[in-house]
């Protein structure tokens, strides 16, 4: 049985559709990417350190060809998705176990809910876009059309994996939990993070 997941939302231009590395895409919907190949169902498991330099110059080079800039969140652009996240949190009654929010992309280890995934990762965004919306902090604020919210920093989809025991969440947790520690930044013990005390305490209501 599914108890939990662990959710990555990457942030816009972090993941293309023809990565290097495969993504989840099933054609490249922007002319400006297209010519640098169609996108593959392969996924690997390489991190962007392992791949070769011409796959980086490739990468790099899609990237400079996006409609806007690659999000890149800074400390107080992260700090407001995180107060975005916990005020959904709170509304919905998620009981997050571990949240890593990056430059480029975000990790999250969400208990179980009634909700499906996919509408969880879809509110936690949506809350954290009007967070900084709200604290003038949004990256993409400046290619606002006039009376019209920014372009969205968000991928449109996320990765999940489904956890069924307590060794896939408590192995989910650390790696999110080392996830900023890996990239040279300090860890982040967000106060709104739901201490995991095991299946027994877990979140049940699955309707």
């Amino acid at each position: 049985m599914i108890h939990g997941y662990h959710v990555i939302l990457p942030h816009y231009g972090f993941w293309l559709p023809n990565d290097p590395r495969g993504s989840w895409s099933e054609f490249v919907a922007s002319w400006e990417l297209a010519r640098f190949g169609t996108t593959t169902r392969h996924m690997d498991q390489r991190t962007l350190a392992q791949l070769t330099e011409h796959e980086i110059a490739l990468r790099d080079e899609m990237r400079q060809n996006l409609l806007y800039p690659p999000v890149s969140l800074s400390g107080m652009q992260a700090l407001s998705v995180a107060n975005g996240f916990r005020s959904q949190a709170v509304t919905s009654g998620y009981s997050i176990w571990a949240c890593a929010i990056l430059p480029e992309h975000t990790h999250l280890v969400i208990a179980r809910h009634r909700y499906k995934v996919e509408q969880i990762a879809n509110l936690l965004k949506g809350a954290a876009t009007t967070q900084l919306l709200d604290d003038n902090l949004h990256p993409l604020a400046q290619y606002a059309q006039a009376g019209k919210r920014p372009p969205g920093m968000w991928a449109r989809h996320q990765w999940k994996v489904y956890l069924d025991s307590d060794d896939q969440i408590e192995n989910a947790i650390a790696y999110v939990n080392d996830n900023p520690i890996k990239e040279g930044k300090p860890p982040q013990n967000w106060s709104w993070i739901t201490p995991y005390a095991g299946l027994e305490h877990a979140w049940t209501t699955y309707l």
